[in-house]
């Protein structure tokens, strides 16, 4: 076995496994994506992330290291769901980071072997390449406004769009069952908490917890119901406007559709015809035109299941403060309570860290901190009134 400097052995494993992970985190992204152009895209990064894999194997091969089973790289539990159901770009923008950092902390400091050190410049550029692409993929310019070097395809394109400035996009209803609970449980604990201060841990806590579930449950039942139905409506305008465009000015819209298909690599002939293929029927020509400007808006979920699940989740989270008053009475019940209350504020406040990718740890305490601020200051209310 070749002597090899004990710094690119640990970095050549090092980079292998993050090459392994970053492959599968890309794969996992690429299922949820519903554009084919973009989950493609991902999956070619994903094959990029193999393919240094690979040529990470062939350099340890070279120095006589053994190359450990992938299998044993595993992508922890929570990485996965994570993976699984935060928002899509949130997940680009946390895999954009990581490139940076790789690019940064292990790719570019030298290991003491000059083929390795090669290898690694060799990945540094790619990597680079692939923030640019995740970067691209999230869309960073949120205005249409192209650039000296835009193609004269984009540069057209954009002048279109700059006319249509009514686009709307709206923030869709992400993790609301989560952020219910949330809701719920620091409202009503703050409720209990106060009431407990003013009554001693009295059976008026239960009345007044209960009561406070109820109206926290059905006031994010409605306010979901209605946020969701805002934002069909606001889709459906949406399309109507876009319909109204077609109508007005249906010279404009062909070249536009023909200017999206050009930016995808039709050549300008082949993208004029299909365009022209898709304005004999309007309808056609309305949904494509629809799924390529609004992307996803036009998307919105569905409003009774949002209220529910939001109006369920709160009443699940502002139920907990409440049960050790079924059981218990006066200070052990106020004790219990508050112990019960603050574990569940760790938990929600971990679980939220599935859509915004924080650490875990650090959201449970920052939620379990917020948790004896609310319960400390409800309960020196209640003390003051008792």
């Amino acid at each position: 076995m070749p002597d090899s400097p004990s710094e690119a052995v640990s970095r050549l494993l090092e980079a292998w496994r993050g090459e392994i992970r970053a492959g599968a985190v890309y794969e996992l992204i690429a299922r949820r994506e519903r554009n084919p152009q973009r989950a493609e895209i991902l999956r070619k990064m994903a094959e990029g992330e193999a393919g240094h894999r690979r040529r990470l194997e062939a350099r340890m091969h070279d120095l006589g290291i053994t190359v450990p089973d992938p299998a044993g790289v595993r992508i922890s539990p929570w990485l996965r769901l994570q993976a699984r159901l935060a928002p899509i770009d949130r997940l680009l923008a946390a895999r954009e980071a990581a490139e940076n950092d790789e690019v940064d902390d292990l790719y570019r400091r030298p290991t003491g072997d000059d083929a390795t050190d090669t290898l690694f410049r060799d990945i540094r550029r790619d990597e680079r390449s692939h923030s640019l692409a995740v970067a691209d993929l999230r869309g960073d310019s949120d205005a249409p406004t192209p650039t000296p070097a835009a193609p004269p395809a984009q540069a057209r394109l954009d002048r279109i769009l700059g006319r249509e400035t009514w686009h709307q996009t709206g923030s869709g209803w992400v993790s609301g069952a989560i952020y219910g609970a949330n809701d719920g449980l620091a409202a009503v604990f703050g409720i209990v908490s106060g009431v407990s201060g003013a009554t001693g841990g009295s059976h008026i806590v239960l009345t007044a917890g209960v009561a406070g579930a109820i109206a926290s449950a059905l006031s994010m039942a409605t306010g979901a119901f209605l946020a969701e139905r805002s934002e069909l409506e606001v889709a459906e305008a949406n399309v109507d406007r876009e319909r109204r465009e077609i109508a007005e000015h249906p010279d404009e819209e062909l070249e536009e559709l023909s200017l999206f298909y050009q930016l995808k690599g039709i050549p300008k002939e082949t993208a004029e015809t299909l365009a022209a293929e898709q304005a004999r029927d309007p309808d056609a020509l309305l949904r494509v035109l629809t799924v390529e400007e609004l992307g996803h808006a036009q998307a919105a979920g569905n409003p009774v299941q949002a209220s529910m699940a939001a109006g369920i989740s709160t009443g699940v989270g502002a139920v907990i403060p409440v049960i050790p008053f079924i059981f218990l009475r006066g200070d052990t019940a106020i004790v219990v309570a508050g112990v019960v209350s603050l574990l569940a504020h760790f938990a929600v406040g971990a679980a939220k860290t599935l859509f915004t990718l924080r650490s875990w740890w650090a959201a449970g305490l920052e939620m379990t901190l917020a948790g004896v601020i609310v319960g400390g200051a409800t309960y020196a209310v209640g003390l003051a009134f008792s």
